[in-house]
């Protein structure tokens, strides 16, 4: 029920910025985790970070840690990934997730070993040195 559209990706010289938007369509946004994941070429899906449906709590990869900030905005049904400091390795393409909320430690949890249950169609972000 839940459709996710990404924008924003690019290319970016190392040590530069990027942010990343994700609009989710329906009424329901605000009930939701959302979160963001990557897949570089011949790598499997990783985790990047996860925001609680109010916002109030955040999760990162430790690779992205102190450099990337996730934040929604729930009146425009959209949330945010805010990408600094980027390096090469961080080239992949970025999809944006949506998950039933649960307990906070449940959803991050999840997410880090599952994914999530709504994905949208991602959005490439290239980073070159």
């Amino acid at each position: 029920q839940v459709q996710l559209v990404e924008s924003g990706g690019g290319s970016v010289q190392a040590g530069g910025s990027l942010r990343l938007s994700c609009t989710a369509s329906g009424r329901t946004f605000t009930n939701y985790a959302m979160g963001w994941f990557r897949q570089a070429q011949g790598k499997e899906r990783e985790f990047v970070a996860a925001i609680s449906w109010s916002g109030g709590s955040t999760d990162y990869a430790s690779s992205v840690k102190g450099r990337f900030i996730i934040s929604r905005d729930n009146a425009k049904n959209t949330v945010y990934l805010q990408m600094n400091s980027l390096k090469p390795e961080d080239t992949s393409v970025y999809y944006c997730a949506a998950d039933q909320s649960a307990a906070w430690d449940v959803v991050v949890e999840t997410a880090r070993k599952y994914g999530m249950h709504y994905w949208g169609k991602g959005t490439l972000v290239t980073v070159s040195s």
